[in-house]
């Protein structure tokens, strides 16, 4: 009876994997092509003159990778975009999300303005902020001046232009946690708050003690999204500063774009690439065992 059993279960299977092949054929070739093809132009020297050619130059490009100061700078200044940004968009996040959820009325008009930011491209939301922040005309750039806190091309200064590109982008995604945490926190248990409260728990302790605990995986998933996107951010920066000024908010991205279509150094940019990715996965690795150790202790 097994032996009969298995000869259709083995059928149905090869008949799906058939059924699949088309679909999984179609995949590897729009993932695994390219990304082979970028590894194998990381160690040559491409060129466009006369159409595309090869040069073999071996670890060249990696060398190049690993002892450019400007490649160094970059990628400085984006964990400091990556901190700051982060770090503002999961406290006030969380904070928006707490004071939502403690509404008793009219929740749900807030969350339709807070989620507003969210929809807009970031392509638009650069071209806002340049314009809002242009020296002759910008609305906030006047503000700043007729209050005396700066009086100069905010986008033009090396200082408050990354101060700048980072509140865009805390702007922007700030109701994305803050979503995600509003999503956790209805599932802590009322029953608990309740006993809780009862017991004479003031807010912060039940914060400390009942709701932050209940929702850290929330957190974490939360914290997980933002980083992935941080790491690849772009659209933004390009728009308003393109770098500037003096390269001071030239993350890494940017600096990839501008070796790969300012000067076409196609073989050094596919390497600089590749270890964009490479650390992508490590802060994808660090995060879900960081999940994973939250789910065993829960």
């Amino acid at each position: 009876m097994a032996l009969l059993t298995a000869k259709p279960s083995a059928r149905r299977q090869g008949f799906e994997l058939a059924m699949m092949s088309p679909a999984l054929f179609l995949l590897a070739l729009i993932t695994l092509v390219p990304f082979f093809s970028i590894i194998w132009m990381s160690f040559n020297d491409v060129s466009l003159m006369g159409g595309l050619t090869f040069e073999f130059s071996g670890l060249d490009n990696w060398q190049r990778v690993f002892t450019d100061p400007d490649i160094r700078s970059s990628w400085l200044i984006s964990l400091f975009y990556f901190l700051a940004t982060v770090g503002l968009e999961m406290i006030l996040g969380t904070v928006m999300a707490l004071l939502v959820y403690s509404l008793t009325r009219g929740s749900n008009i807030i969350i339709s303005l807070l989620l507003i930011p969210m929809f807009i491209a970031p392509v638009i939301v650069g071209l806002l902020g340049r314009f809002m922040l242009d020296p002759s005309h910008g609305l906030y750039a006047w503000l700043l001046n007729e209050t005396g806190l700066f009086d100069g091309n905010i986008l033009g200064s090396v200082g408050p232009a990354m101060v700048a590109v980072i509140l865009m982008d805390v702007w922007e995604w700030t109701p994305l946690v803050a979503l995600i945490v509003l999503a956790g926190l209805a599932s802590v248990p009322e029953d608990i708050l309740e006993a809780a409260e009862m017991d004479g728990a003031q807010y912060g302790q039940k914060l400390l003690y009942i709701i932050l605990p209940s929702i850290s995986n929330i957190l974490l998933v939360a914290l997980l999204i933002r980083a992935m996107d941080a790491i690849r951010f772009f659209a933004i920066i390009f728009i308003t500063t393109n770098g500037g000024p003096a390269d001071s908010t030239k993350i890494i991205p940017i600096r990839l774009y501008d070796i790969a279509f300012r000067f076409f150094d196609l073989g050094y940019a596919a390497a600089v690439g590749i270890t964009m990715l490479a650390f992508s996965i490590l802060v994808a690795n660090a995060f879900m065992k960081l999940l994973k150790r939250q789910e065993k202790r829960s």
